[in-house]
């Protein structure tokens, strides 16, 4: 069973939770950007749910069914419609043979995942599927869709029925003003004290540039760093460093003027302070916000963090126990 392409949308690439291990390669995991939504589609299908999918920036794609397949579409609020007729999200629906999936424009939230039953078959990169565009690995030939690819889909398993849907205490939460939650860095301590309150005392908005690898915040004031004679090998620039490994949810502030999230598809290290760590039951809140909508950063202890990653996993059994 195959899928043609024949829009590709904004950025639409296939992803599944992505290759962990590979960061002391300098290769970043990838992966969704929204791991609950990912994990979420595949298991209204009955997939494993690791599954390969269709991961959708902004704008979704149309694509060209040869054979019928039941599919489930996940994440931000984007209409699919089949052959031009509205169908839910949520919820496992049928494309039928011959017809055309298509999707609305963006209502709220920046990530759809569309999971197809079966998932999609594209050959294994250091354990993944998942496509790592600037390394050019992974997914369809490393990277994202193009109109004309033929998407080839595992075998239907029949383990899914068609209305399954993720009760109302399950469905994502969109805002257009955002809480993430902050641990402090390795180098917190060399943000003047002013700064540091200022970073999460004021509202940031998010750039254009906001994709896989990272998210730029824009509008707050400029964060002064403790001066200091560099050492050998740093930069001039005080936000510098020597070097540093980066683990997914860091922040960086290069020159001190725009914070920088770092995301699935990231650099492994560098030269620039991070002064925070967006905790990890976060990080799929970051993927869902647009540009230009705002974010407030709240400072969080240790303990705070991991009782949120338990309040995560948690999450993620009620939804491996979805009827």
């Amino acid at each position: 069973m195959s899928i043609e392409v024949i829009k590709p949308g904004l950025a639409s690439s296939i992803q599944d939770k992505g290759r962990e291990g590979k960061y002391h390669l300098g290769i970043p995991p990838s992966g969704g950007m929204d791991q609950r939504s990912l994990i979420a589609a595949n298991l209204l299908l009955g997939n494993p749910e690791g599954a390969a999918v269709i991961e959708c920036a902004l704008m979704g794609p149309e694509l060209h069914f040869n054979e019928a397949r039941k599919v489930a579409a996940c994440g931000a609020e984007m209409t699919p419609r089949v052959n031009g007729e509205a169908r839910p999200l949520n919820e496992v629906f049928e494309v039928p043979a011959g017809a055309t999936l298509s999707f609305d424009f963006v209502k709220a939230g920046a990530r759809l995942y569309l999971a197809i039953e079966g998932g999609i078959d594209v050959p294994e990169r250091l354990g993944s599927r998942s496509t790592y565009t600037l390394g050019s690995l992974g997914g369809l030939n490393g990277r994202n869709l193009q109109a004309g690819d033929v998407l080839h889909i595992l075998p239907a398993h029949g383990h899914t029925t068609l209305g399954r849907s993720l009760p109302g205490s399950l469905l994502p939460k969109f805002s257009k003003h955002y809480q993430l939650r902050v641990m402090p860095g390795l180098y917190a301590h060399r943000l003047m004290p002013e700064s540091h309150a200022l970073f999460y005392e004021e509202d940031w908005s998010v750039a254009s540039e906001a994709d896989r690898i990272g998210y730029r915040m824009k509008g707050g004031s400029p964060l002064n760093f403790v001066e200091r004679e560099p050492p050998f090998g740093a930069g001039d620039d005080p936000s510098n460093i020597v070097d540093a490994c980066y683990p997914i949810g860091s922040i960086q502030v290069p020159s001190g003027s725009e914070p920088i999230i770092l995301h699935r598809d990231a650099v492994s290290g560098g030269g620039y302070a991070m002064i925070g760590t967006v905790i990890s039951a976060d990080m799929d809140t970051v993927g869902q916000i647009q540009p230009h909508q705002k974010v407030r950063f709240v400072e969080v202890s240790l303990e705070e963090a991991l009782a949120a990653r338990v309040s995560y996993q948690q999450e993620l059994e009620r939804l491996r126990q979805i009827p």
